[in-house]
This record gives C-alpha cells, sequence and structure tokens, in this order.
C-alpha cells in the first residue's frame, strides 16, 4: 500500500507537449489506490483528449464551469472539487497557468479551481529552457513557493523546441516519488518503528490439532495499516489469520505459537520505539506434544498444559526508552483488573476492552475500548469500528511518543 492509498487527487493538466504524459500519471495515482479527478485548461485538450483521460480516471473530467453536452448545462462546482481534494497537482504547469496561479487570475475553471483549493497543491513545470530561466518565471515560482506550493522541479533534457536544457517536466514515476516523498517527511510518526502483534496464537496438541483461541487479527491490522499511515515502520507480528496488509511500510512476520511470537518481539524490540501487543497469547500450551495424530482410545482425554512465557511482562521488564503499550480483553472487574496488569507488567498504556460491551471483542468490525494509562488516567469510547479505534490509539501513541 502506497502512502497515497484512499487519497483523493485533484490533476490539472495545462496547454503543455508534456501534457501527453498525464495519462501515465493518472495510472500511477490509481496504482497508488488513489482517487482521482482531472481538470483541465480548454487548450490542454489539443495535447490529450478528457475520453482517455475519463476512461483511466473513471471519473469526469473538468474543463469548464457547466457540462457542454448537456442542452440544459449545469454548473460545475469548483468550489465542491477544490475542497474534495486531499492534494492537487498541477502538471504540465506551463508558464502562463503559473503566472495565473501567481497573481489570482481566474479566467478558467482549472484556475477558479486552484484559488478554491484547501490542501496541498504541487506544481510540475513544463516549458523551454529560456522561458524556464526568465527572471519573470522565477518570480512566478517565487511567489507560488511563498503561498506554501510545492514545486516539483523540471528537469534537463531534450525539449519541444529542439533545445536540449532544464525545462521538462519531470517524469511521472518521479513526479509520485516526489509527492510520496513530500508527504511521508511531513508525517507525525516519521522515522519512528513500532513493533505490534496481531492475531492469536496456536498451540500445537499433536500434528493436527491444536489449542487456540477466537481471535482474527483484525484490531491488530487496523492499528498497523493506521500506524504506518502515519509515517512510522511497523514490524508487525502476527499469529495464524486470514487478515491482509500491503503497505510500503509494514514487514510482517509470520508466527504460529506463542514462543515464536515471544522470539520475534525479543528479536526486535531493542529497535523499536514503541511496542503493542494486541495479540491474543495462549497462556497455557500442552507439556508434551504427540508425534502422531491422538486416538480416541476412551471416553476421556487429559491434557497437561504448562504456562506459556509472558511475552508483555517480559518487555516491560527490559524496556527503557521504549513505550510499551498492552491489551486487556476483561469479563468482570475490569476497570481494576486492567489497572493491575498495567503495572504489573510496566506499560504505559493499556487498551481495555469488556465482552460485556455489546459490539466488543474478537470477530466484529467494531470495538469499544477504554485507555488507562501509567498515571491511572481514565479515557472512555463509545462504540466504533476498529478502524477508528485504530486512528485514536495511534493519536494516543503519537502524544506519547511526543511527550
Amino acid at each position: 500500500m502506497s502512502i497515497l492509498s484512499g487519497k483523493n487527487i485533484l490533476l490539472g493538466i495545462t496547454a503543455g507537449i508534456a501534457a501527453y504524459k498525464t495519462a501515465s500519471l493518472v495510472r500511477l495515482f490509481i496504482k497508488a489506490g488513489a482517487n482521482v479527478k482531472v481538470v483541465m485548461t480548454p487548450a490542454s485538450k489539443d495535447f490529450v483528449t478528457p475520453l482517455t483521460l475519463s476512461t483511466l480516471s473513471k471519473n469526469p473530467v473538468y474543463s469548464s464551469f457547466t457540462n457542454e453536452d448537456d442542452e440544459n448545462a449545469t454548473w460545475n462546482n469548483h468550489v465542491e472539487l477544490g475542497l474534495w481534494a486531499d492534494l492537487f497537482l498541477v502538471a504540465p504547469a506551463t508558464a502562463n497557468t503559473l503566472s495565473k496561479m501567481a497573481t489570482g487570475n481566474s479566467d478558467n475553471f482549472l484556475l477558479a479551481t486552484y484559488l478554491s483549493a484547501k490542501c496541498p497543491v504541487y506544481f510540475a513545470p513544463a516549458m523551454d529552457l529560456d522561458m524556464y530561466k526568465h527572471q519573470s518565471t522565477k518570480n512566478t515560482f517565487d511567489t507560488l513557493i511563498g503561498f506554501g506550493n510545492i514545486m516539483i522541479p523540471a528537469t534537463s533534457g531534450e525539449l519541444a523546441s529542439g533545445l536540449h536544457g532544464e525545462g521538462r517536466m519531470t517524469e511521472p514515476e518521479d513526479i509520485v516519488s516526489f509527492i510520496e516523498n513530500d508527504i511521508l517527511k511531513k508525517l507525525p510518526l516519521k522515522g519512528k518503528k513500532v513493533l505490534l502483534t496481531a492475531g492469536p496464537t496456536h498451540e500445537a496438541l499433536d500434528p493436527v490439532r491444536f489449542l487456540g483461541n477466537r481471535s482474527t487479527g483484525k484490531m491488530g491490522f487496523e492499528i498497523a495499516k493506521a500506524i504506518a499511515n502515519k509515517g512510522a515502520e511497523v514490524i508487525l507480528v502476527t499469529g495464524p489469520t486470514h487478515q491482509t496488509l500491503s503497505h510500503t511500510l509494514v514487514n510482517r512476520i509470520d508466527v504460529t505459537s506463542a514462543q515464536e511470537m515471544y522470539d520475534a518481539c525479543h528479536n526486535h524490540f531493542k529497535d523499536v520505539d514503541a511496542a503493542i501487543l494486541s495479540a491474543a497469547v495462549a497462556d497455557f500450551k500442552p507439556t508434551n506434544v504427540a508425534e502422531q495424530k491422538i486416538k480416541k482410545t476412551g471416553d476421556s482425554l487429559q491434557i497437561e498444559l504448562v504456562r506459556t512465557q509472558d511475552i508483555l511482562a517480559s518487555l516491560g521488564d527490559i524496556k527503557n526508552k521504549q513505550i510499551l503499550i498492552g491489551f486487556a480483553l476483561e469479563t468482570n472487574n475490569e476497570i481494576e483488573n486492567a489497572k493491575g496488569k498495567l503495572k504489573k507488567k510496566n506499560l504505559d498504556l493499556i487498551v481495555l476492552n469488556s465482552l460485556n460491551d455489546k459490539g466488543a471483542g474478537f470477530g466484529g468490525s467494531t470495538n469499544k475500548v477504554t485507555f488507562i494509562d501509567k498515571n491511572e488516567s481514565i479515557k472512555e469510547f463509545e462504540l466504533k469500528s476498529k478502524a477508528e479505534v485504530a486512528e485514536d490509539l495511534t493519536r494516543e501513541i503519537i502524544k506519547l511518543l511526543d511527550a
């Protein structure tokens, strides 16, 4: 998953020969998981067709204030379009359009949308060498950067005039990388590394059977996605689960047993800034694992169990700089039991959920949690989707790491 996944990207296309590259640009944004809408200046349609761009983006293409193909023309709302966008990219950005952006001229739909946008605006200049070097163009760049717009500098190469030099629009792949890196470096957890456990563990009885629990790993995977989307590198140690997550900042390590999860956590704990243990780890495992399938030889079967190593407590014993967060699933005396676990295991925060709360617990898409910090400050939340709970926890982690 790219950092652009789920982002609403508005692509503004102006009348430069580099407009032919915007079809590839749209495809790259779509491949990254973004939603794309295209705004064109009227003259840019001479270089690339709206049909091509609408087919690739799966959205209408806008180039005028009204729908020209409708005899009962309706207004295209540039304000709503500007508010829809999470980021606005003008590429190629000609000298003509850039100068109008700098002076507030809004003589076409693209410019009116630009003046309505509240999101970050990127621009990728494309023009001939002399135009790119001209003082008036440099002044335009300085003005737009002063507005907070972000310039994706042109590169050197063969230009439409036949000259060779600076002014060539950056290639689509490099534009996407530039935007991804710019977003990433501004995220609150950029440079942080987080260890996260998720899912159940399975403790083998024999080659066929195991002891397990009802955890699906959904909560842990939502937390992994939320934290990675804030810029942190996530080491996701997960027990057996059908959950999937593809994200450039998530390194998934699959384990089966509590011992394997213990080993993986201890291998990585010393290198992380925070650890969040949301997995439902088995408390007990069979003393002996049968080498062959256990046969039915009577009306009962006795299996001796031994305690597994407590991963959370073991990390609490050795932590120094790390923020350590645990989960507690309780059925009675919830607050007191969670506080006890918080102190006993040397945690900075515990996330409590109770099976007495409808919609909480394993398997579902919702959860109802309470945060208790090491000062025993309690913060209760209403029933939310697990994705929203993950966002709440991520905000709490940001505070703890900034403290």
